[in-house]
């Protein structure tokens, strides 16, 4: 198996899996959907995942079971006021949210699939408007108490390195964002193989799984395929 990284995204990746450059590569539903084939992502992931295999299928490419992730947004507080005060979901804020200082991104403060609808789904109030920042600034202003409550990216190795907590979406307000492997059907007929490899891992790779292998990768500098090979042997 030949592997080829840093290829600069989806399309890239996209264009290799169709000249047949590529043979397997791992996609999200809500980008497949949206940046792929330009439709309005389903809030419901099964929804969303039966949209993305119609769609590959048309062009004999085949999605196979997700892994278990889903890199979408996610509201994040910090680790010790959930603890403290047994937050689990982002309905839980709505009593804090007149006393709290929001913080997110400028593209998600103006854009109305971001802080204007996150507001109105679940009726929060907060007694100011969101402080805009740079994404990479935001968890740690988190950490820092300059803000109470943010929209990061669910597999942030940040996420545990400073303590913060998720909260879920249980009114599915984010689209999803599963982690799917998207392959060649001719490459899975050609190589079984690859699909028992991805058999595997089908559905056992969390969300929390994946921001530790980012910390141990990104943060502890470690190098990625030890890394790997470590959560594969916990596997077994």
């Amino acid at each position: 198996m030949v592997r080829k990284l840093n290829l600069g995204g989806t399309f890239v990746c996209d264009r290799g899996l169709r000249s047949g450059d590529l043979d397997v590569y791992v996609e999200y539903t809500g980008t497949a959907v949206s940046a792929v084939f330009h439709e309005k992502v389903p809030n419901d992931p099964a929804q969303a995942l039966a949209r993305a295999r119609e769609l590959y299928a048309a062009g004999q490419l085949s999605v196979l079971e997700p892994l278990g992730f889903n890199n979408t947004f996610t509201i994040l507080v910090r680790g010790a006021d959930a603890r403290e005060r047994g937050l689990r979901t982002i309905d839980d804020l709505r009593p804090l949210a007149p006393a709290w200082k929001p913080g997110f991104g400028y593209e998600f403060i103006q854009r109305e699939d971001g802080y204007p609808g996150l507001v109105k789904t679940y009726g929060l109030q907060f007694s100011a408007a969101p402080r805009g920042m740079d994404l990479s600034l935001i968890y740690r202003a988190l950490a820092e108490r300059q803000v109470d409550v943010i929209a990061g990216d669910a597999t942030s190795a940040l996420i545990a390195s400073l303590d913060l907590a998720p909260l879920a979406d249980t009114r599915h307000y984010f689209p999803p964002y599963d982690a799917i492997p998207v392959a060649r059907a001719a490459s899975l007929l050609r190589e079984p193989r690859m699909r028992r490899a991805f058999a595997r891992l089908a559905g056992r790779i969390s969300d929390s799984d994946m921001r530790t292998l980012n910390a141990a990768v990104d943060l502890e500098r470690r190098d990625a395929r030890e890394v790997v090979r470590a959560f594969l042997a916990k596997l077994t």
